[in-house]
């Protein structure tokens, strides 16, 4: 699933359609995760995009008419533009923005992903975007935010970590990838956690997605940013997909921890924290 670094990755890529009159939208599938909304063609066609931004993993573009599409790529879905003579017909383009001479295209074969519409002034009264939490990368993030809300928890870290409520925009790999960084067995609940731990989750948390942003964020399987180019993070992975190979001496290993892979080193996640799984 793309994450927070490639949803602004991806978003970076989208700003060269900002004040470009849509001139034709295309609609392959009238329902993807949700039913695609039937007024969306009136609302886009002959406007322009004048903001296009990202809230947790959510794009959002702002329309000089007062309205704001809003696209979650879900499991699989990327937006990709492309020039007009390089269309070819490909499964799973759902939607299909004329932009200049370009082409917007909205690509999900697993459909998980959704596209919605709403005025721009009422964007922040969506259920879906009310309930989250502060933004992974908001200055706001501190120790004392985070103390609050798991001050009493018994979930493992790792969970409130893609609790989307709590703080938004992290997702499975980054999770991982954060708790190695910071030292934290992904194990340990929340309550467990002292100002000290928590204060080095806060910094590994901006560490590894401000990395992962510079490196356009990372391809396992689908994505790729909006001109076609694939993220290079993996390739500084520490743990995630590494099961067997060795860190400090000992071997990454791999669990299932609600439903989802967790990779991480005993050695140096475990050291510090033995006594209080």
């Amino acid at each position: 699933m793309p994450e927070l670094p490639e949803v602004q990755t991806t978003v970076k890529g989208l700003q060269v359609l900002i004040h470009n009159q849509i001139s034709n939208v295309k609609i392959n599938s009238t329902k993807i995760r949700y039913d695609i909304p039937k007024d969306i063609k009136k609302i886009l066609k002959n406007n322009k995009f004048i903001r296009i931004y990202r809230i947790g993993k959510y794009i959002l573009f702002d329309l000089n008419n007062n309205y704001s599409l809003i696209i979650h790529l879900g499991m699989s879905g990327r937006l990709q533009i492309i020039r007009s003579a390089n269309l070819s017909k490909k499964k799973h383009n759902h939607i299909i923005l004329s932009i200049k001479n370009k082409k917007l295209l909205f690509n999900d074969p697993r459909k998980f992903g959704f596209v919605d519409i709403r005025k721009t002034k009422e964007i922040h009264n969506i259920k879906y975007i009310k309930v989250l939490g502060i933004d992974a990368l908001d200055k706001k993030i501190n120790t004392a935010y985070i103390k609050n809300k798991i001050g009493k928890s018994v979930v493992p870290i790792k969970q409130i970590l893609l609790n989307q409520r709590i703080i938004s925009g992290i997702g499975n790999i980054y999770a991982s990838e954060i708790l190695y960084d910071a030292k934290i067995s992904p194990f340990v609940s929340g309550f467990k956690l002292n100002d000290e731990e928590i204060a080095r989750i806060i910094k590994s948390i901006r560490k590894i997605l401000i990395k992962a942003i510079n490196a356009g964020g990372s391809t396992l399987r689908d994505y790729s940013s909006s001109d076609g180019t694939l993220g290079n993070f993996q390739k500084y992975f520490k743990v995630y997909g590494k099961e067997g190979c060795k860190v400090s001496g000992k071997e990454i290993k791999r669990i299932i921890q609600y439903g989802r892979s967790t990779f991480f080193c005993p050695e140096v996640q475990f050291k510090k924290n033995k006594k209080k799984l």
